[in-house]
Parts: C-alpha cells; sequence; structure tokens
C-alpha cells in the first residue's frame, strides 16, 4: 500500500463520507430541537494525561459551522467563551454582543447556558466552599450567566456540581456544604425572576446535572436519584424552577440503566433537558459520540422518551476523539453524531407502531386466563407461556435496529 499524501487525505474523507451514505440533510436536522455546546466542538483533545491534538477554535467559527450543518442550537459555559477575568465587566458585554450577532447570522438560536464552577482554582474547595468570599462569588458568577442567558435567549441553565464533595473524608460537613449549594441555586433563582420580569422573557428552566464520579473522590449529588431528593428536602426556595439534566453516560457510568433514571425523572415531572453521548459501564467518562457503543439501549431510551412526548433539547456532550482532526470534527464527528441519532429516533418511531411488539406487549398486559385469581398456582400456569414474549420482544427490537423488519438478509 502506497502512502496518502497530506494533499489527498482530506478528498480521501470526504469520498468515503459520501460512500458511506445515510446523511440527513441540515434542514431535516433543523427539525429536532438538538443542541451543539461549544465546549464539545472546541474541545482540542486534552485530558489527564492527554496533550491536546487540535488547535483551538474560536465561538464565532463553532457557530458558524453549527448554522452550516444544520445544527440549529448552540450552548455553552460562561468561560467557553468569556476569560474568568473580565466575567461581570464591560469586555463581558462586548463578547456577549459578538456571541448574539453570530448566531443571528448563521441562523442559529443559543439553548442554553451554564456556569463553569470545576475548572479555576477559586472553585478548588469546590462551588460551596467554606469561604463565604468563594461562595458569594460563586453565587454572582451563577447570576451572571443568567444574565448572559437572557441577553442570548437561551431557555435554559444547567448545572454540573462535579466538584461539590471531597477528597480527604471529614474536611467537609456534607448537610452544611448541601445547605450552602442550595443557597447559590436560590440566588440563581431569584436572579432570574428579577432579570425575566425586567426584561418581559419567562424564567429560564434551572436543570441539575449529576455525575457519579470525577472529578472528586466522593460527590454529594452523584445520580440523578440524588438530585430529585436534593431538589425536594425543602432547602430550595423555588423548587418548581429546578428540574434535571440527565447525561446518559454519567448514569452509565455507575450501574444503572439510563432509561431507568430516565423513567424516574419522567415520573417526578423533572426530565426537562438531556445530554446524549455514549460509552461504558463502569468506566470514566470517556464521551463517546451518540451510538457507537450501546446502539440497542440508545434505541430503547429513545422509544421511552418518543412514547412519553419529551420534547426538551438533545446536547451532544460528546468529545470528538484525540485522533480526529480539526478538519474532521465539522466534516465528519458532528454531522455523523446527529445522523445516528435521528437514525435511532426515526426507529424509535417504527418500534412504537410495529405490528409484532404491540401484538406481544398486549397480551403480556392482558395476561392469562385466571378464574381464582388468589390460586398462585393458576396464577402462574396462566402466564407462563406468555413470558416467554420477553425475549421475542427483545429480539424484534435487534431486527428492527439492524432492517431485518423491512426484508434485509444476509447469506452465508
Amino acid at each position: 500500500m502506497n502512502p496518502i499524501p497530506t494533499s489527498e487525505q482530506r478528498p480521501l474523507i470526504d469520498r468515503l463520507t459520501r460512500v458511506c451514505g445515510g446523511a440527513y440533510t441540515p434542514e431535516q436536522r433543523r427539525k429536532f430541537f438538538i443542541s451543539g455546546p461549544q465546549w464539545a466542538a472546541a474541545y482540542e483533545g486534552q485530558a489527564l494525561f492527554h496533550a491536546p491534538t487540535r488547535s483551538p477554535v474560536g465561538f464565532e467559527e463553532v457557530i458558524r459551522h453549527y448554522g452550516e450543518l444544520g445544527i440549529g442550537h448552540w450552548a455553552t459555559h460562561d468561560t467557553d467563551v468569556i476569560p474568568a477575568d473580565v466575567l461581570m465587566t464591560g469586555e463581558q458585554d462586548a463578547i456577549v454582543e459578538r456571541i448574539d450577532m453570530a448566531l443571528r447570522n448563521n441562523g442559529v438560536a443559543c439553548s442554553m447556558v451554564t456556569t463553569e464552577t470545576f475548572h479555576h482554582a477559586v472553585f478548588a474547595g469546590g462551588p460551596a466552599a467554606e469561604s463565604p468570599h468563594v461562595r458569594e462569588y460563586a453565587a454572582a458568577r451563577l447570576a451572571n450567566t443568567v444574565n448572559i442567558g437572557h441577553r442570548l435567549g437561551a431557555r435554559y441553565a444547567v448545572y454540573w456540581p462535579g466538584s461539590l464533595g471531597y477528597q480527604i473524608q471529614g474536611a467537609v460537613e456534607e448537610t452544611q456544604t448541601l445547605r450552602w449549594y442550595a443557597d447559590g441555586l436560590n440566588a440563581a433563582c431569584e436572579a432570574d425572576i428579577a432579570t425575566a420580569a425586567k426584561l418581559g422573557r419567562p424564567t429560564l428552566k434551572h436543570c441539575l446535572e449529576a455525575k457519579p464520579f470525577e472529578p472528586q473522590a466522593e460527590i454529594l449529588l452523584p445520580t440523578s436519584d440524588a438530585m430529585l431528593s436534593f431538589i425536594a428536602s425543602g432547602l430550595l426556595t423555588h423548587p418548581e424552577m429546578v428540574g434535571l439534566n440527565p447525561e446518559y453516560l454519567h448514569e452509565l457510568m455507575w450501574g444503572c440503566a439510563p432509561r431507568a433514571a430516565l423513567a424516574r425523572a419522567i415520573l417526578a415531572g423533572k426530565l426537562w433537558h438531556f445530554d446524549i453521548n455514549d460509552g461504558y459501564r463502569l468506566k470514566h467518562d470517556v464521551d463517546i459520540a451518540v451510538g457507537l457503543v450501546n446502539p440497542l439501549d440508545w434505541l430503547n431510551v429513545l422509544v421511552l422518551l418518543r412514547s412519553h412526548g419529551y420534547n426538551g433539547p438533545f446536547n451532544l456532550d460528546y468529545k470528538p476523539p484525540r485522533t480526529t482532526s480539526n478538519y474532521g470534527v465539522f466534516a465528519v464527528s458532528f454531522p455523523t453524531a446527529v445522523d445516528r441519532f435521528i437514525s435511532l429516533w426515526e426507529m424509535a418511531g417504527e418500534v412504537l407502531e410495529d405490528p409484532v411488539l404491540r401484538e406481544a406487549t398486549d397480551a403480556l398486559k392482558a395476561g392469562g386466563v385466571v378464574t381464582n385469581s388468589k390460586d398462585v398456582r393458576e396464577i402462574t400456569e396462566a402466564n407462563k407461556e406468555l413470558l416467554t414474549l420477553h425475549e421475542l420482544i427483545g429480539h424484534r427490537l435487534f431486527q428492527i435496529l439492524l432492517g431485518l423488519h423491512k426484508g434485509r438478509s444476509y447469506s452465508l
């Protein structure tokens, strides 16, 4: 095999991408509430053990590419686009104006804003540290992000308390730390109410995002279930304003079934925002693009969401691999991630309309014929054959995933 000259590599990528087929048009992609985060597209490949492999990308370029691809919404942390040293200054106002112009020029809307309360050294003790000065600064940052969100037309604010915890046992008193964290959220909600009233806009939906581990050794709100308990704890002055932003991989990491976690959030009326990606159980946060690891599980997740009428954002919270070039981020990574999601969403619709699955699930719900509802042996015998349908349902889902229900077949 001959080496591929540099000048021929991008054309090769483009040609093989076209050969793959199955791509949706930008207009088709815009029909879905999909948001592209600034941090995902601008990720340079760096990590604890990894040096960057890509050059920096600014928000104007990211937003332009999203507009071209048909990703209709954009999301950001405050410090993804505004240096920490100029937050809450006139220079911030100028940057926000540039962001707003870039969004308008490219037909992209800002869907969500979030505050970085984990990276900067000021948060070494977390966003609810013992120092009242740190907590006061954190509250000001949260209120400032709410203001930025309103200026950009956002509808959601997301909070990731991944540094709310400790490395050393006994270093913090957990109940007090949770109270302090609630104070920060309360300040954000109060600022939101005041700003929304002033601007004549609805208040934002404030969404908590759980993660079971990393970066702290012990995290105080590690799962979506823990956050549901926190919202209902009585510590929040406006619990009706606070819901969840589960992330698929964050739920998978600790061994949970993401679909089950989402179901519990749906029952609580708190599933407002959803970060979509993929990865592996009991591993660290690899943030692989949706459908590349667990496509059958993803199909089932989207069946659940479609059947319950979920209409919130699907946020592409993943990291293009370090092996993907700057060019490949927008030529391959983002369009294929969106297209896999749309394909799985369409398959979920087929699942909901499939006559085999409908008859099987209806039969299970009907149960067998029983004359004595207190006779355990009769009940067991009446249903034991029907329960075989559980495995048949799994097989049918596999067929739909591979297109076998449409006559696709393989020959040896």
